[in-house]
């Protein structure tokens, strides 16, 4: 009965240790880094998920050596990835990047994704007349 007690005792220790990082990126390989970037903004608000995907694209978009990015996100929480690429923005707007010159601040950038965001939701809620006719769907 010791040794089962033990035994529970290690396995929710070890099960524990291994959940306390289900809220930071997974940088060991690209994929894993992508596929827990999906996991953490499922997680977030809709206001949050706009910024740490709009961070976490521009970091892999300075950073173009894979080695070198997953060094950067890995172990990383979404609110560290958010502070990398307002910190990278501001860096870019400094140095004139041309993207951002049409964009007065971080805030209104990332409230214009938001509003596209809206916008493409929209879109896609409207039935195409189009998709109709091919619809596999059939009336018994």
């Amino acid at each position: 009965m010791k040794k089962f007690l033990i035994l529970l005792l290690i396995l929710c220790c070890t099960s524990l240790i291994g959940c306390s990082k289900g809220s930071q990126i997974n940088g060991h390989t690209i994929r894993t880094a992508f596929r827990s970037v999906k996991a953490l903004k499922n997680r977030l608000s809709p206001d949050a998920r706009i910024e740490f995907e709009v961070s976490f694209w521009t970091l892999r978009d300075s950073i173009k050596s894979e080695k070198e990015f997953l060094n950067a996100v890995d172990g990383k929480k979404p609110e560290e990835i958010i502070a990398m690429g307002k910190e990278l923005y501001q860096q870019r707007k400094n140095s004139g990047f041309a993207d951002y010159e049409k964009y007065a601040s971080w805030e209104e950038m990332i409230a214009k994704f938001g509003k596209e965001r809206i916008d493409q939701d929209n879109h896609k809620s409207k039935s195409d007349p189009k998709d109709a006719a091919n619809d596999v769907l059939y009336k018994l």
